[in-house]
């Protein structure tokens, strides 16, 4: 049986085989780009490359990306959601095409040297074609030609077989979809239907052949891509014959350590391991989001609060368990470390900061908690009393307080309704779902200036912006000191915003003086060249930037200088403006805290 870490390697092996160059994981929070919490998908860190910019690993790339998914919060505890997940991909930068990766797919997955297969539990879907653009006649004809039978071939719309954009805006196109049989395998059906959950999907073939504008309309790329995505955990239920992700070594060690808390077993019953699954999974992404290498700790806003959010259902999970002692999570915690620091240091590397940002959360969520119930119990106290008065028979707590605990306390709705039934009572899950619905129209009026822009959105405004924020790292260093370093940033065309590790409030004299450093550079009118180097080359360049990829990989380094006068060099992917002269005038209109031992400055160019 392939493990996991076997898994990534023939995967590497196989593509770097057939010219590909492996590059590393990006970071879960993404660089620059306001279109989106974190990074969603393989294809998000790679989009200025996918739009036309040089790579400079080449034309041919792969890659397993860590990923995170928040639509289905909610969701987690049945089989197969998840927050999240690898994706390991491979890509062609305007090289090779539908043939060749369509090929190449079939190969490793049932070639015997590789993933070995079995050909007759495999099938696929194209895109059917619509308005937008055709039926996929040549992936339709390839795949039979690879002696997938034409019953096992479906044809699907848009919502099936169309992949992107990442954002609002970007690459797209059609794709076809590989499916495994993890049923009986003499039972394996003659046609495909994907309404059958023993379809697993494991592997998406994007063929990029459009660019989405801002006004719905697609537009042919004038370079076409490939962008393949394989998510690690499917992929591995199909190859160890298990009945769920959460059977495989992916989750085992965390759910052991939670049974060992707990002293319950998992495998009794769906219910029953819904609370072991939610806290497997909560805890794996909150541990992968704190231990990125710019990592986020809980907060209200943005990604900090979908962490706090995940931590939070995990604790409330682990009481329906019988988990009372605290802090707790971290025991889990720990095993996520040991089990995915071979592939991803950075958790070893960071392992105080994200043990320690797990228990401060989950102490303070104690308190909230307890509070949360002692509300609840006397709303609900009084709530029987007027009931009683009015002469009603059924128990009904309403939508709004409903909402009141899931939104103030970060009660889960399943949780609400538990509590409810103890107390005899029902909730108004109507009301309930029209005051959610009314907190999503409020979340995206209020976040509506951060979808734009983006590392996609190549506009000048964009450009200058983030070159300013090069120059504005490097200026706080100078002022602060070399503790800085840049823990996120979020640019639309308007504004930069801005977030370095630093544990104090700024001066008016610290903020006066880095706005000084970074006009001073735009008066100079020095001009911003790019260089391809090794990382090893960029580390003794003095170039910013993460220097835990491996040894020789190539980099993108942009440096702001005039001579011997350097302002900024920087490992990055773009774009930027090619003089300061252009920047304008550089004023911080905001400096305030985002996190514990993180600043964040919001910014404007005049």
């Amino acid at each position: 049986m392939i493990g996991a870490q076997e898994f990534r390697q023939k995967y590497f092996d196989f593509f770097k085989s057939n010219g590909h160059a492996q590059i590393k994981s990006a970071s879960l929070i993404p660089e620059n780009d306001p279109t989106v919490l974190f990074t969603t998908a393989g294809m998000h860190p790679l989009v200025p490359y996918l739009m036309g910019e040089s790579h400079p690993a080449g034309k041919r790339l792969v890659d397993v990306q860590k990923c995170i998914r928040t639509d289905d919060i909610e969701e987690v505890g049945d089989n197969r959601h998840l927050v999240f997940f690898e994706m390991l991909g491979n890509w062609s930068l305007g090289d090779y095409f539908k043939n060749e990766s369509i090929q190449w797919s079939f190969e490793f997955l049932t070639g015997k040297q590789w993933l070995g297969l079995d050909i007759n539990r495999l099938a696929v879907s194209v895109f059917a074609g619509d308005a937008d653009a055709p039926f996929d006649q040549e992936a339709f004809e390839l795949w039979k030609k690879l002696g997938i039978p034409e019953k096992r071939i479906a044809k699907l719309p848009k919502k099936n077989n169309w992949w992107g954009p990442a954002g609002v805006t970007g690459p797209c196109g059609p794709d076809t979809e590989i499916f495994y049989w993890i049923g009986d395998p003499s039972q394996t059906p003659e046609s495909f239907n994907d309404d059958n959950d023993l379809w697993v999907e494991i592997w998406n073939n994007v063929f990029m052949q459009y660019n989405k504008q801002a006004d719905g309309t697609f537009v042919p790329l004038a370079q076409k891509n490939v962008d393949t995505g394989m998510g690690l955990e499917r992929v591995l239920v199909a190859l160890s014959g298990a009945k769920t992700v959460f059977d495989t070594e992916l989750f085992s060690p965390m759910i052991k350590k939670v049974e060992e808390l707990s002293g319950k077993h998992y495998g009794l019953s769906d219910e029953h391991d819904k609370a072991f699954r939610i806290i497997a999974d909560h805890v794996r992404a909150s541990s992968f989001i704190i231990g990125d290498e710019k990592g986020v700790t809980p907060s209200n806003t943005g990604a900090g609060y979908i962490l706090r959010r995940l931590i939070r259902r995990a604790v409330v999970y682990g009481r329906r368990l019988g988990i009372t002692q605290s802090p707790w999570l971290v025991e889990v915690a720990k095993k996520v470390i040991e089990n995915y620091s071979e592939a991803y240091p950075e958790l070893l590397q960071n392992k105080d900061f994200l043990l320690k940002a797990i228990a401060d959360e989950e102490e303070k969520f104690e308190k909230t908690l307890e509070n949360g119930l002692k509300e609840f119990t006397h709303q609900c106290e009084k709530l029987a009393c007027t009931m009683e008065e009015s002469g009603a028979v059924n128990m009904t707590i309403p939508g709004d307080m409903a909402f009141q605990l899931f939104s103030t306390y970060g009660f889960p709705i399943e949780v609400i309704r538990e509590i409810a039934k103890d107390k005899k009572m029902t909730i108004d899950e109507k009301g309930f779902e029209e005051e959610y619905k009314k907190h999503q129209e409020l979340s995206r009026t209020a976040s509506a200036g951060m979808f734009k822009g983006g590392l996609a959105d190549s506009g000048d405004e964009t450009k200058r912006l983030h070159t300013a924020a090069h120059l504005l790292l490097a200026s706080l260093r100078k002022v602060l000191g070399d503790h800085v370093f840049q823990k996120g940033s979020n640019i639309t065309p308007e504004r930069l915003r801005f977030d370095f590790s630093h544990g104090e409030k700024m001066t008016a004299e610290q903020i006066s003086e880095v706005e000084h450093l970074v006009n001073e550079s735009i008066l100079k009118k020095m001009p911003i060249t790019c260089e391809e180097k090794t990382l090893e080359e960029a580390r003794n360049q003095g170039a910013m930037g993460v220097f835990d990829s491996k040894y020789g990989e190539m980099v993108k380094v942009y440096k702001v200088c005039t001579g011997d006068d350097v302002a900024s060099c920087e490992i990055c992917g773009g774009p930027h403006a090619s003089n300061t002269s252009e920047l304008g005038h550089f004023k911080i209109i905001k400096e305030e805290s985002s996190s514990s031992g993180v600043r964040r400055i919001k910014a404007i160019l005049e």
